[in-house]
């Protein structure tokens, strides 16, 4: 799967590393393309997954605010919810970043 913006891929990964919530494709840390994202000072907690860490998204010219977000330290019973640990996986705003297969 990709997250793209324009024609720039900001994140990669195989289908089955990827984790679907709440209609939101959360890619692995490290399927992320270096300095794609800078940290927001958006502040948000979500009651399940717990505080967010939100995400202005960089793809060349282009800087999508608050463009991603991810969970660093999740709930514990956020990773029962949804079966796995997601702690640092990026979810890209679907409005602005084109999630393809």
């Amino acid at each position: 799967m990709k997250a793209v913006v324009g024609g720039t891929v900001v994140a990669e990964a195989a289908s089955e590393a990827v984790v679907h919530i709440e209609g939101n494709t959360y890619f692995p840390p490290d399927s992320v393309t270096a300095d794609a994202l800078r940290d927001s000072p958006t502040p948000y907690t979500c009651p399940w997954k717990g505080k967010a860490q939100y995400h202005d998204v960089v793809a060349g010219e282009t800087v999508l605010r608050d463009g991603a977000w991810s969970y660093p330290h999740i709930k514990e019973s956020a990773v029962t919810r949804v079966g796995r640990d997601f702690s640092g996986y990026v979810a890209f705003d679907a409005r602005e970043v084109r999630i393809e297969n």
